[in-house]
C-alpha cells in the first residue's frame, strides 16, 4: 500500500532555544499503558490479531539484517542495499530521510508522540541538522504508539515528493498525488533523470526553470518482535525502521516503556537499556529539524550529557570535522598532504597505470 505524504512548508532551521514545550503529559494511551504496567497487567505492545509468542521464541530470529559488519555497512538495510552512498551524497540522502519520516509521522497522527534521539538529537542541538558524519537517524516513541503503527501501518510504502533546484539544493517538500499528474501541466516535461544526485534519488520530472520534482519511496517496517519486553539475545533491540528503498539507508525507531515499573516507577527505557525519567521526556518540545516540524525531549541537554558526556555540547572538533560558528555548520577537515616519498593519487607506479573512465548515462535515450 502506498501512502502520499501531506503538503509541508519549508521553514527556517531553529536553534535549540526556540523549541516550545508541547503542553500536557504523555498521551492518554501512553499513560494508560504505564498505569497497567504499574498494576502488573499485561502491556498492549504486540501486534494485534496474532497469538503471543514467548520472549525466547521471539528472540531466536533476527528480523532486520544489515548489509555488512563494518560501521558503514551496518547502517544499510540488506534488502535494499545497492552500494555505499558517497560522502557528498550522504548528507542530502539523510536530510530527505529525516524530512520524509517527520512528514509521515505527522500524516499518521504520531508527530507529537515521537521525538529525535541519540546522535540525531545531538545534531538538532548544534544546528538543527543531521551531523555530516552520521550514518543513520534515530527516533523514539512510546511502545504503545509503536504498537498502534504496527497494527495499522506496518509494511506500508510512502511516496515523498520534493523539488530539487538547478544547483542541486532541495526545495520544499510537496504532495502532488503522483508524478504522472504533472505531465499535463505547463512548463513540466519528463526527462527520466534521477534528480539532484543521480539515479538513486527516484523518478524525476524536469521543470522549465531547471528544477525537478523528485519522488522517493520509503518503507515503514515494524519488527514483529517489537512487543518483546526484554533485550533477549540482543538481535531485535530495534523495534522498527523507516527505510529508503532506493539505497537501504534507514531511521532506527525504538519504543520506550516502563519496563521495570515495580522497581523503577517513572523510568522509561528501550530494550537497549537507555533509561529516562518521565520529567526528562515530557512535555515534548515543538521545534524543527532539517526545516520541518519535529519534537524533542523536554530535558534534551541532560539526556545528551548523560549519553555522550557534557563535552558533546561544546567540543568543536569531532570525527574529522570542525565547527564553523560563522556559518553554524560542521565542515570536513581537509585531507592531509601525502608524506614525502609516498605516491600521489593516480600516480604511475612501476608498470601499473591507473586509468579513470568517465561515463554518462542518459535514461530513456535511444
Amino acid at each position: 500500500m502506498h501512502i502520499l505524504l501531506p503538503l509541508l512548508l519549508l521553514l527556517t532551521t531553529p536553534s535549540s532555544s526556540s523549541a516550545a514545550a508541547v503542553p500536557g503529559k504523555p498521551p492518554h494511551h501512553v499513560a494508560a499503558a504505564a498505569a497497567a504496567a504499574a498494576a502488573g497487567k499485561k502491556l498492549p505492545f504486540a501486534l494485534g490479531g496474532k497469538k503471543e509468542e514467548t520472549e525466547k521464541q521471539q528472540q531466536e530470529t533476527k528480523y532486520f539484517h544489515e548489509a555488512g559488519g563494518s560501521m558503514e555497512l551496518g547502517h544499510y538495510d540488506a534488502r535494499y542495499f545497492r552500494g555505499e552512498v558517497p560522502y557528498g551524497e550522504h548528507g542530502p540522502a539523510l536530510r530527505r530521510l529525516a524530512r520524509s519520516w517527520l512528514a509521515a509521522a505527522r500524516a499518521l497522527g504520531v508527530g507529537e508522540q515521537a521525538w529525535l534521539a541519540h546522535g540525531t538529537l545531538l545534531g538538532w542541538r548544534w544546528n538543527g541538522r543531521v551531523m555530516p558524519w552520521d550514518y543513520d537517524l534515530d527516533v523514539q516513541m512510546p511502545a504503545a504508539t509503536l504498537a498502534h503503527l504496527g497494527r495499522h501501518f506496518n509494511r506500508t510504502l510512502h511516496d515523498y515528493v520534493f523539488v530539487v533546484g538547478e544547483g542541486g539544493e532541495d526545495g520544499p517538500p510537496l504532495a502532488l498525488g503522483s508524478l504522472g499528474m504533472l505531465q499535463g501541466q505547463g512548463g513540466i516535461t519528463s526527462d527520466g533523470g534521477g534528480g539532484g544526485g543521480g539515479g538513486s534519488d527516484g523518478v524525476g520530472i524536469g521543470i522549465s526553470d531547471g528544477s525537478k520534482f523528485v519522488n522517493k519511496t520509503y518503507l515503514l517496517d515494524i519488527n514483529p518482535h517489537h512487543g518483546s519486553p526484554g533485550r533477549g539475545s540482543g538481535h531485535n533491540v530495534i523495534d522498527a525502521r523507516w527505510i529508503d528503498v532506493s539505497s537501504g539507508l534507514f531511521v532506527d525507531i525504538t519504543g520506550l516503556a516502563e519496563r521495570e515499573a515495580a522497581e523503577r516507577p517513572g523510568v522509561w527505557s528501550c530494550k537497549n537499556a537507555h533509561r529516562y525519567r518521565t520529567a526528562e521526556l515530557w512535555p515534548l518540545r515543538r521545534t524543527e529539524f532539517e526545516g520541518v516540524p519535529a519534537a524533542v525531549p523536554f530535558a534534551f541537554d541532560k539526556i545528551l550529557a548523560d549519553e555522550y558526556g557534557a563535552k558533546s555540547l561544546t567540543a568543536t572538533e569531532w570525527a574529522g570535522h570542525h565547527w564553523v560558528p560563522e556559518f553554524k555548520e560542521w565542515v570536513k577537515d581537509p585531507e592531509p598532504p601525502p608524506k614525502e616519498g609516498e605516491p600521489k593519487p593516480n600516480q604511475q607506479q612501476g608498470n601499473a597505470v591507473v586509468v579513470v573512465v568517465e561515463k554518462t548515462v542518459v535514461k530513456g535515450g535511444e
